[in-house]
């Protein structure tokens, strides 16, 4: 899982893994603990694999996005400067079953993998009481917004990628609905 979410996160996981990692510690070391976890976000409990033969081949991860606090100003000050624009889009999706990564291994696309994990996201979303999921997606990440917009989510909003040496994109970062009414 992950190494899976690694890969969704395009090095923002790996950057920030690698700040929490103790002595002799990988970043992906930090990303499995992480994962075992029982009670928070970024969980086993809030993911699904995509496998052939056994081999995990793609990953979703997602929950219903929480009600931002009161002091919502404050918080995103408080953050990395490189969370700032997703968390400020992720407020706008409050209330959202939250696709928090969606990755398919390179040698597995094209083969209807991420439509089959949209496919289960939404039976998610819909048994937990939501009628609409959102996504964040770089603009460059083209193969994942066409993806996306295949399967009826549309852009609602979006913010300037703060650049930073742990990914390669420019551009923005857009927030995608789709609407399961």
């Amino acid at each position: 899982m992950a190494e899976l979410f690694s890969l969704a996160g395009h090095g923002i996981a790996d950057y920030f893994w690698s700040l929490q990692a103790g002595e002799g510690q990988s970043p992906i070391e930090v990303g499995i603990e992480r994962a075992r976890r029982e009670d928070a976000a970024f969980s086993w409990r809030n993911a699904f694999l995509a496998e052939r033969d056994g081999y995990a081949v793609g990953l979703m991860l997602g929950y219903i996005l929480p009600e931002p606090g009161s002091d919502q100003a404050d918080a995103l000050e408080r953050l990395p400067p490189i969370l700032r624009p997703f968390v400020a889009l992720e407020h706008l999706a409050a209330g959202t079953f939250y696709i928090n990564g969606l990755a398919v291994r390179p040698e597995h696309r094209n083969h209807g993998i991420g439509s089959k994990l949209l496919y289960k996201t939404r039976q998610r979303a819909l048994a937990s009481g939501t009628a609409r999921i959102s996504v964040e997606v770089f603009e460059e990440n083209e193969g994942a917004l066409r993806l996306y917009l295949r399967h009826g989510f549309r852009p609602v909003d979006r913010r300037p990628v703060v650049p930073h040496s742990c990914y390669p994109h420019r551009g923005d970062i857009l927030l995608l609905v789709q609407n399961l009414n």
